[in-house]
């Protein structure tokens, strides 16, 4: 490898745009082919866009690239969760006991349009838009492309290609056809989908509601959240059965319908939606699905990289930050200068992919516990006590949720099998009575509690690790 290679780069999204960026502050020559249109002069969201939650991973991620300061521009931050019960009553549940730790709410297509401006600026860096990647040769390090404006048909020789181009990438679909070497792949669904919608700014152009939480009305077998955006509106997002329950995207066809869903199910969220019908009517109804694949990568030639080669579900808050995390953590592989392409990418898929696994377990885990655990008693006591853990011993204790939203020096998988057992040892302390849950507990009480939790915590650990679990 040397910085004479050609290098080719599928997707201007926001793992490709970040990731081109990147590798040009190396040193590197790089060309990003993007099938869909400039997102900076077109309009392309559609109502197809989730919001996104910017956190430690994914700004430790732009640091690098001297990006964390513009994207903290466009950022709002949340402290917590804000559940909306179906009588309108609310209650709050932070994310973290230590001061000021928050995620960031932020606008897909503004974070993608000041990376692109970015990754452009760059002497190093072409962007072509409007041209779609039909497949690539991967023997010959070929990508075949289509232009949609003069439906031109080209090819494009690399020294080496990334797959940037998310779940549906055209390189990962290629390995699967080419049958040119051992290719796992799963993807799964969930069988819920997602519907974008709007609470608008208020005359003034504010916020109808919080702008520091993250809104859920959490409903069983489905919920709606909210994020806050810049302009004063709310992104709000349904997540419900195609074809299960009382209600369902496939029974939810008629006004009436929809009007009686909310009605009885989000009745304060329909009252701050003013065009809930159309907007119902009109926007599309997404998929929700986990991809999981390996090798990662051909021979020296090619890479898959973000959502391409691990997309997952978007119950975390993660799929951008582990997208941002793997060009980090690819940038960190070539500072050990390996020589090749082959031995990076190989050291690369082997540091990464437990973590990607992890994250794509932890979102599953999440949906569930987002639409059921929210609401439940022992589910409140639990958070009561990690809270006031956290908030008495910083240092020392991390929730799950922390150590894969704020601790970003640990890996997923990490994170993972730790917080795992640590939500074991304390509902199993809660349930059976071993320690209190009382908010107001002294320090030197709240330190007995710490003990206990960590002390189970081990023991549960060392049982998973001599195969008793």
């Amino acid at each position: 490898m040397n910085k004479d290679d050609k290098i080719l780069i599928i997707g201007a999204g926001l793992c490709g745009s970040l990731l081109a960026l990147r590798l040009a502050q190396r040193g590197f020559m790089v060309t990003v082919y993007e099938s869909r249109p400039d997102l900076r002069t077109t309009d392309i969201s559609a109502g197809r866009s989730i919001n996104l939650s910017l956190s430690g991973r994914g700004l430790k991620a732009l640091r690098l690239c001297g990006m964390e300061a513009k994207a903290k521009e466009i950022c709002i931050p949340m402290f917590g969760r804000l559940m909306h019960d179906t009588e309108g009553n609310t209650f709050s549940s932070d994310y973290s006991g230590r001061d000021n730790e928050c995620i960031n709410s932020i606008s897909r297509g503004e974070l993608n349009a000041i990376l692109l401006d970015a990754a452009e600026a760059h002497e190093n860096v072409a962007l072509y838009f409007n041209k779609q990647c039909e497949k690539v040769d991967i023997e010959n390090n070929i990508a075949h492309f289509v232009d949609y404006k003069t439906k031109e048909k080209f090819s494009v020789h690399a020294d080496v290609i990334f797959g940037g181009d998310g779940a549906g990438s055209s390189l990962r679909k290629s390995y699967v056809a080419e049958r040119a070497f051992l290719f796992s792949y799963s993807q799964a669904y969930l069988n819920h989908g997602y519907k974008e919608l709007e609470i608008p700014a208020d005359v003034s152009g504010k916020h109808q509601i919080s702008n520091a939480h993250l809104h859920i009305w959490p409903r069983g077998d489905f919920m709606l959240i909210a994020l806050p955006n810049m302009d004063g509106s709310f992104t709000v997002t349904l997540f419900l059965s195609y074809n299960e329950g009382e209600f369902n995207f496939e029974n939810l066809t008629t006004e009436e319908k929809i009007t009686e869903f909310f009605e009885k199910e989000f009745p304060d969220a329909l009252a701050l939606i003013p065009n809930i019908k159309e907007e119902f009517i009109n926007n599309p109804t997404g998929p929700l699905g986990t991809i999981k694949c390996a090798p990662w990568s051909y021979q020296n030639k090619t890479l898959l990289i973000g959502d391409s080669s691990h997309a997952i579900v978007p119950f975390y808050g993660q799929g951008m930050n582990a997208s941002f995390e793997d060009v980090y953590v690819l940038d960190e592989i070539l500072d050990q200068n390996l020589g090749s392409w082959e031995a990076v990418f190989k050291a690369y898929q082997n540091t990464r992919k437990k973590d990607t696994d992890a994250i794509a377990d932890l979102a599953i885990d999440n949906f569930h516990e987002m639409r059921n655990h929210v609401a439940n008693p022992i589910f409140k006591e639990k958070r009561i006590v990690e809270m006031n853990l956290e908030k008495t011993f910083p240092t020392e204790y991390f929730s799950k949720y922390s150590m894969v939203t704020f601790k970003e020096h640990i890996g997923y998988n990490e994170a993972m099998v730790r917080g795992r057992a640590q939500d074991k040892a304390l509902l199993n302390l809660i349930t059976s009575n071993a320690i209190s849950t009382a908010p107001d507990m002294e320090k030197e009480e709240l330190k007995v509690v710490l003990k206990k939790v960590q002390q189970k915590t081990e023991e549960i650990l060392k049982e998973a690790l001599t195969g008793v679990l």
